[in-house]
Formats: structure tokens, C-alpha cells, sequence
């Protein structure tokens, strides 16, 4: 009884009325009234979260039984190092440089708006790290190769540059509130 309640479908959410079309011959009625009705598809059981639960529950169960868990490994096509970076390192590798960015733009659009252009000069100081951050994932994406080993001292280099770049922008945003604090 739990499975069926499980999987029953839920109740529509909107009810469609079906559409009728009507075709016919103005010669004679034998061929008239040929009716076409459009029956909409019911996807609605894909909209119970507990199903689609299941179903990728089972479809996963039923893939690592017939496949087994080591022949994705084991595929020359998915054959990685060891240093390789897992699925989630990338994830948070590839999202802090979007957040780095997003915050760059964020910086520069306060600047613009408040009319404090000293605030702009911090999204210039972000450059540098960013340049860092592209780095570091250049070097992950070839494996750690020996070959790029000019990347990681980049990356060094590009992140003492940065933090000296916003130290200075963060000090010209300190003094241009102070002037303007005197001014009011």
C-alpha cells in the first residue's frame, strides 16, 4: 500500500478540456463527421518528488548492478591520475571564480552608482587575484602537469600582487571617505 501511495499520481493541476475538430465534406454526410480529438499527455506523475525519487533510486540501483561499479574506472575514457580533482573540488574551484568576478562587477557598479570612484579602483585591485585564480585552474585542468610548473609560481607572484593592489585600493577608499567626511 506505501508503494502505491508512493507512486499514484497526484492531483492534476489545472484540468484540460479536450479539443475537438470537426472535418467534413460539403458533397454528401456519409464521409462527414470524422472526429479528431486531442488527448493531452499526462506528465503529472513526474510531478510527486517522492516518484522521481524512486525512479532515479532504481534506475541508479539497476546501473551499478548491470554495469558494475568499477567499469566507469576502469574506461580508458575516464582514466585520470591520481592528482586529478574530484567533481566537487571543481565545482568550488570553477565557483569562487564566478563569485570573484560577480564581486568585481558588484564593486565597479557601486562605484559607478555612489559616485565614490575610489570604489572602482578596488575592482581593479581584484585583477591581479583573478589572474591568480586562472592559474591555478589552468594547472588543475592539465593535471598538475610538470610542464606548467611556470603556473604555480605565477600564482604566487599574481596573489602578492593582488593583496599589495587591494591593500592600496582599500587605504584610497579609507582616505577619500575621510575627505569627505571633513567636508560635511
Amino acid at each position: 500500500m506505501g508503494i502505491l501511495a508512493l507512486i499514484s499520481p497526484p492531483k492534476p493541476i489545472f484540468l484540460r478540456k479536450l479539443k475537438q475538430t470537426h472535418f467534413s465534406t460539403p458533397k454528401s454526410h456519409a464521409f462527414a463527421a470524422k472526429e479528431k480529438i486531442a488527448r493531452p499527455i499526462n506528465f503529472s506523475i513526474f510531478q510527486n518528488p517522492r516518484t522521481i525519487a524512486i525512479i532515479f533510486g532504481a534506475a541508479g540501483i539497476a546501473l551499478t548492478t548491470i554495469v558494475g561499479p568499477t567499469a566507469a574506472a576502469e574506461s580508458p575514457l575516464f582514466n585520470e591520475p591520481a592528482n586529478a580533482l574530484s567533481l566537487p573540488t571543481w565545482a568550488i574551484h570553477v565557483s569562487s571564480v564566478v563569485e570573484w568576478i560577480a564581486a568585481m562587477a558588484l564593486v565597479w557598479q557601486y562605484g559607478e552608482k555612489s559616485g565614490y570612484e575610489s570604489w572602482k579602483g578596488l575592482s581593479w585591485g581584484m585583477v591581479p587575484l583573478l589572474g591568480g585564480a586562472f592559474c591555478a585552474c589552468t594547472w588543475h585542468f592539465f593535471y598538475n602537469s610538470e610542464a606548467l610548473e611556470v603556473l604555480v609560481a605565477l600564482q604566487a607572484a599574481l596573489t602578492v600582487i593582488g593583496n599589495a593592489t587591494m591593500c592600496i585600493a582599500a587605504f584610497r577608499i579609507y582616505t577619500s571617505s575621510q575627505e569627505r567626511s571633513k567636508n560635511l
